[in-house]
């Protein structure tokens, strides 16, 4: 895999870069509500304009149906680029049309153009190889170099992601370089004691993760709505709380081969539930009640890890030298329910271990939650994509790059 500093040797002075971002950023109301992925790529951008590359940067953001909606547009995430660079950064309202070619046939060296959502054409995302090539062949148009950035895209077999560096001189930016370094670290380089804290709402999203680990950690410690399904394995009542009735028997599995090879499977202690879900808009406060996880009330729904389990899992991060954080404890983004999430978090803050937060919900509670990112080994930009790596997936994106 060629790297950026590569290309910048070779001279990118007046070459038409592709940079495939990763943009895809939260939006409330049209407002950005966490930029950390904008500002992931900068190294990248600012190192090509640094350079006298014209740099023309397309992402996808959220899920339109392969058709325009205002909805999910990139302007704001362009609008937000050009403040953190510094400098205006021109804005094509279509992807390969006329607005596009007009934009970068705009550029000076040195200057910056983002193009309008790429899902916004159905070949992105298409299962039809061929509708993908005549996207990635439009695209190619645009460009004379291919620099592949968007990490948290690299497990889709898309067009901008797989087809089209097949189509230019194509190279991995700084962003992918690190995240790609850093997985190594997971699979290939572990220092032990080796921890992983899994949460998020369902199981069945990590299941493949957790049986590769089985291989690898140490430990595993469960969170979130998923630890709902592993309590009921284990015959406990959930009241509530949600639960994934048909992985039961996988769940089961997993625990007696956690045993089997002597990795250490741990579950909460005390769960913090209520009567229903609360209102994340309005935050008003609920009436939360601590009980046993092995007594939860029926009726009664599990949102958070209870403090005994707070302490329980701080105590097992403390002597790790490696851990992997991927999904919140609870409902974070509800005051009554972030102990748990903010617990881990500073347990993470507190260890010496190499510190990896996989992205998604995790890396944007650090955010909510008021924690200093740079105080984390790395806050990765792609929950599903470093799911899928230490899953032990090719990923295409990746290989995409690859001579």
């Amino acid at each position: 895999m060629k790297t950026i500093d590569e290309l910048l040797a070779e001279g990118v002075s007046g070459k038409r870069v592709f940079v495939r971002a990763d943009l895809n950023v939260p939006l409330a109301d049209g407002q950005i509500t966490d930029d950390g992925r904008i500002r992931a790529v900068l190294p990248t951008v600012e190192a090509l304009t640094g350079a006298g590359a014209k740099v023309i940067v397309a992402s996808h953001l959220g899920r339109p149906k392969g058709a325009p909606d205002p909805a999910f547009s990139l302007l704001p995430a362009a609008e937000r680029l050009g403040e953190l660079l510094g400098k205006p950064v021109a804005f094509a309202q279509d992807t390969v049309g006329p607005a596009a070619r007009a934009a970068v046939d705009g550029l000076e060296p040195g200057q910056v153009a983002v193009i309008e959502n790429l899902r916004f054409n159905p070949g992105e995302t298409s299962k039809d190889d061929a509708e993908r090539a005549t996207f990635a062949d439009e695209l190619a148009a645009l460009a004379d170099v291919y620099v592949g950035d968007g990490f948290g895209a690299v497990h889709r077999k898309h067009a901008s992601v797989y087809d089209l560096p097949a189509r230019l001189p194509h190279y991995a930016g700084y962003l992918i370089a690190t995240e790609v370094g850093v997985l190594q670290k997971l699979t290939e380089e572990v220092q032990r004691p080796y921890a992983v804290v899994l949460g998020g709402a369902k199981v069945s999203d990590k299941l493949g993760v957790i049986d590769n680990l089985l291989e690898k950690a140490d430990r595993i410690l469960i969170g979130g709505g998923m630890v709902f399904t592993f309590l009921k394995a284990k015959g406990y009542e959930v009241g509530a709380s949600m639960l994934q009735e048909d992985q039961i028997p996988v769940v089961q599995e997993y625990l007696k081969r956690a045993e089997e090879k002597g990795v250490e499977f741990v579950l909460p202690v005390d769960v913090v539930v209520s009567g229903g879900f609360p209102d994340l808009k309005a935050k008003e406060p609920t009436h939360p009640d601590t009980v046993p996880a092995d007594a939860i009330p029926a009726g009664q729904m599990g949102l958070d890890i209870g403090t005994a389990t707070a302490e329980l899992y701080a105590a097992k991060l403390a002597d790790a030298r490696t851990i992997f954080w991927n999904g919140p404890m609870g409902v974070f983004e509800h005051p009554d329910y972030a102990g748990g999430t903010r617990a881990v978090a500073q347990a993470l803050l507190d260890s010496p271990a190499f510190t990896v937060v996989g992205g998604g919900d995790s890396a944007a509670a650090v955010r909510l939650l008021g924690f200093d990112e740079n105080a984390y080994g790395h806050i990765s930009t792609g929950g599903g994509a470093s799911l899928e790596y230490l899953e032990g997936k090719t990923l295409p994106g990746l290989a995409a790059l690859e001579d």
